[in-house]
């Protein structure tokens, strides 16, 4: 490749396309009828044939059969664009020495590579990759893991020099190890600036773990191709490529004559490398280059695993004080002291010198800090450039040219905003480190124009510079923005809310109010994992947005519909025939009527309920898609009762249905199915497809089970009282502090028959509307903010007005016996809820 590079376009130099190899073996590419398209010349070093000679000849004619048998058996293994087989002692000509072989593929093209075996008698790399990661795994520390993996790396590859180069937040390097020969001078310690190792180097150092320059003088062998393939070959994951000629000036400007690295990854990601250098030409075979891969590989999972351990203390450390956190915010009158009061203990939680918060427009500081209007300015300037999301950086001069003239005391910022608006924001600072770095030579002159013009030309002196590092503080790490994600989620959803709800409710509900706080952290987060895992699950069966988006809908529908059963009669037990009837109902509509249902009238605990609502939406769910209920005149039997040990048995058979195929494989669904009342409940559950009809048997521990013998009777009073609910006529009366609930609830009410809806927001506005009209009904918030409407249904009783009573929180207090009878529905309620409690009244009556 011509190409020429200069001081403009030193990142886009395109080393992964460098028209040739190093001549220490040789490379043919294939197209897909294993015809040879492309050859490096130095093929007729190691062949004897010309480069020229190979082009469109079928591989078959110029290798022996065994080897190209070899070759393709290794097609199979290649699982992926940078996934790279490996192959040794292949005999490729007639009577001719073993190779070592590479394969990949690149674009359209099979790559091979090839270069002479090197019997090593005695080296078993394999059992010394073994030795060297049992001693590795005695060291504690990452410099202490550090220094012994490049002891042994150099005993593996005897290189003169082998380090462990480090790569900093900004680019720039470290050397944080060595192991060298006597006599050479060290360099421990030493920085290399960013430019010395270009943008595309790096992402090839992630793809392709290990390079190897055995002789930087060596001249490179072209590749040949025919001239209708003008487009060059990607030899990215190639072991043979040859080397940038900036870089090969580089590294003799440093006196080395051969080198090798082996990457570093941490989460994907280069975390380093190792560097190793060579004074003189050094080739080692194949074998040991691989054991030093793999030996990479080891080091890599090791140290990510060392580097986790110390981030999940801290986390840990982190996830303590902010659960004590959750607990202590309900104590607070109001959001604003509920983030306040707790400023040290986040100062515990994310290490830092300083801390502040921007909060309904004023700011409130800690330790070591800007001033205020500083910080004024910098959260208008975080507002501005990345409202909602944390912002960290460890150098505030280079996003934010404002805080130059404050960088001695907070250098480095991590902002965390705290309300939908880009208003509210936490910020912790870490002050300036002033250090001395040293450089090996000086990072400013890293490449020179040369004598011939503005061609690249790599600096010569590497000798020790020095340079007093200003403006940066100590990196934030991803352990510090993964505890202030928690930390933020925290505040929004648990502190802030909660404590705004305290407020409302202290003076009659503190000691309820705490207990539902506790029990509401628990319930969201077990609703949050289960949401999380049907999102995760139902995904791997579905085909469209819209399937996965109908067959999620319809699971948390399910769950939905029970919760809702649940909690309309206190998280009492419910009637297992209501659960069947609810999920026909919302499935089928008007074809409910098809499913028959016979069995004692039985109550299930909540849990119980909850499970085997998502268990029969399945079912519901399989019939009408391939089952009896698929078509017009297929029917459903459920059929239930008690056993000899007390549980509940149901049975579920399906017939007149389109003949029943089993499925070809398990899917979530038939998982649920399956699964939830075993693992749930400890009970039993099996599924049979047969061809005239699916059947299943589902058995219910007793412990879950309630015998009412009389609720058919209630359930056909309520059924007949239903018929005669009263709808509403005349004038209604909303009570409602909220304006979006009382316009949904006026909605509502029309629906239902009112002619007119009068609606306040206060038990004044309440008692001068009621003396003006006397209204029909009356649907009442029992909290309106620093007040009940508990006079509003005194009121209301005494001129023998019905009405019901709406709260969100779950519970009947403070409502004085004399109206303890008044129904009670929970928000947000629909029109159903209302027109359920209508019905209700009715039936008391």
């Amino acid at each position: 490749m011509n190409i020429e590079v200069d001081l403009t376009n030193c990142d886009r130099e395109p080393i992964h396309i460098p028209g040739s190899v190093q001549p220490f073996g040789f490379l043919l590419a294939l197209l897909p009828d294993f015809t040879i398209s492309i050859a490096s010349e130095s093929v007729k070093q190691h062949l004897g044939i010309a480069a020229g000679e190979l082009l469109q000849c079928p591989l078959g004619d110029i290798l022996l059969e065994s080897a190209v048998k070899s070759i393709r058996e290794r097609i199979d293994f290649l699982s992926g664009p940078d996934t790279v087989e490996r192959m040794f002692g292949i005999p490729l000509m007639p009577d001719g020495p073993p190779f070592d072989l590479a394969v990949h593929f690149s674009g359209v093209y099979f790559v091979i590579e090839a270069e002479p075996s090197i019997v090593e008698p005695g080296v078993n790399s394999g059992e010394l990759v073994r030795l060297m990661l049992a001693r590795i795994r005695k060291r504690r520390t990452t410099t202490e893991l550090a220094q012994e993996a490049a002891r042994q790396l150099r005993v593996l590859t005897g290189f003169d020099r082998v380090m462990v180069y480090r790569f900093h937040f900004d680019g720039s390097g470290e050397v944080i190890a060595e192991a060298a020969t006597s006599g050479l001078e060290s360099f421990l310690g030493l920085h290399y600036p960013a430019s010395d190792i270009p943008k595309q180097a790096r992402l090839l150092y992630q793809r392709n773990w290990l390079r190897i320059i055995a002789d930087i003088n060596e001249k490179p062998a072209p590749l040949q191709s025919l001239p209708m393939h003008t487009n060059p070959l990607d030899l990215s994951m190639s072991v043979l490529r040859s080397v940038s000629p900036i870089h090969i000036e580089y590294l003799r400007n440093m006196g080395v004559g051969a080198s090798m690295s082996v990457s570093i990854l941490r989460e994907g990601k280069l975390w380093g490398l190792f560097a190793c250098h060579h004074y003189s030409p050094r080739h080692i075979s194949f074998e040991r280059r691989t054991a030093s891969e793999l030996f990479g590989q080891m080091f890599s999972w090791i140290l990510e695993g060392q580097i986790r351990e110390e981030d999940v203390a801290y986390e840990s450390k982190a996830q303590q004080i902010q659960e004590w956190l959750m607990e202590a915010a309900a104590t607070h009158a109001h959001s604003k002291r509920a983030v306040l009061d707790f400023m040290p203990e986040y100062r515990k939680m994310i290490a830092c010198d300083g801390i502040a918060v921007w909060s309904e427009g004023e700011i409130t500081l800690d330790g070591e800090t800007p001033r205020e209007n500083e910080v004024k300015d910098l959260v208008a300037f975080i507002n501005r450039t990345s409202p909602g999301r944390i912002f960290a950086t460890a150098e505030i001069g280079k996003v934010y040219a404002a805080g130059e003239s404050f960088r001695d005391r907070a250098a480095g910022f991590l902002a965390i905003p705290l309300s939908r608006t880009p208003r509210d924001c936490l910020l912790f600072f870490r002050r300036e480190i002033q250090q001395s770095v040293n450089w090996a030579g000086d990072p400013n002159k890293s490449y020179q124009e040369g004598p011939h013009g503005p061609r690249l030309t790599p600096r010569k002196s590497f000798e020790l510079w020095q340079e007093v590092v200003r403006g940066q503080s100590k990196p934030w790490t991803s352990a510090d923005l993964h505890i202030a994600e928690s930390l933020r989620g925290t505040l929004l959803e648990v502190i802030l809310q909660l404590a705004d709800l305290a407020a409302r409710e202290r003076r009659n509900a503190q000691e309820r109010q705490e207990l539902m706080i506790a029990e509401l952290n628990h319930r969201v987060r077990n609703i949050l994992s289960l949401v999380r895992g049907l999102v995760a699950q139902s995904k791997t069966t579905a085909v469209s947005i819209e399937e996965f988006a109908g067959v999620l809908g319809g699971r948390i529908q399910a769950l939905a519909r029970a919760h809702d059963q649940i909690t309309n009669l206190n998280w009492a037990p419910v009637a297992l025939r209501s659960l069947v009837e609810s999920e026909a109902g919302a499935y089928l509509g008007a074809r409910a009527d098809r499913i028959e249902m016979k069995g004692p009238e039985v109550a299930l605990d909540p849990k119980a309920f909850a499970a085997l609502a998502l268990v029969v939406h399945e079912m519901m769910t399989n019939s009408a898609k391939y089952g009896a209920l698929a078509d017009s005149v297929g029917r459903v039997e459920i059929i239930w009762n008690i056993d000899d040990q007390s549980g509940l048995v149901i049975n579920w058979k399906e017939s007149g249905g389109p003949p029943v195929q089993p499925p070809s494989r398990r899917g979530f669904g038939t998982t649920i199915i399956e699964r939830s009342i075993p693992f749930d409940l400890k009970g039993d559950a099996e599924i049979h497809f047969d061809l005239f009809g699916v059947q299943a048997r589902f058995v219910i521990p007793p412990n879950f089970i309630e015998w009412v013998p009389s609720l058919a009777n209630a359930s056909e009073r309520i059924e007949a009282k239903k018929q005669e609910a009263p709808r509403i006529s005349d004038t209604a009366l909303i009570v409602e502090d909220n304006l979006i609930i009382a316009m949904s609830g006026e909605v509502i009410l029309l629906e239902l028959g009112a002619r007119h809806v009068n609606t306040a927001a206060s038990v004044a506005q309440a008692l001068n509307s009621i003396e003006r009209t006397k209204p029909s009904f009356a649907l009442l918030d029992l909290n309106l903010g620093n007040e009940n409407s508990i006079p509003v249904g005194m009121k209301l009783q005494e001129l023998n007005v019905p009405f019901i009573f709406a709260t969100g929180y779950g519970e009947r207090a403070p409502i004085p016996a004399e109206l303890g009878s008044v129904p009670v529905i929970q928000k947000p309620y629909t029109r159903e809820v209302v027109e359920a409690a209508l019905a209700n009244m009715a039936c008391a009556g």
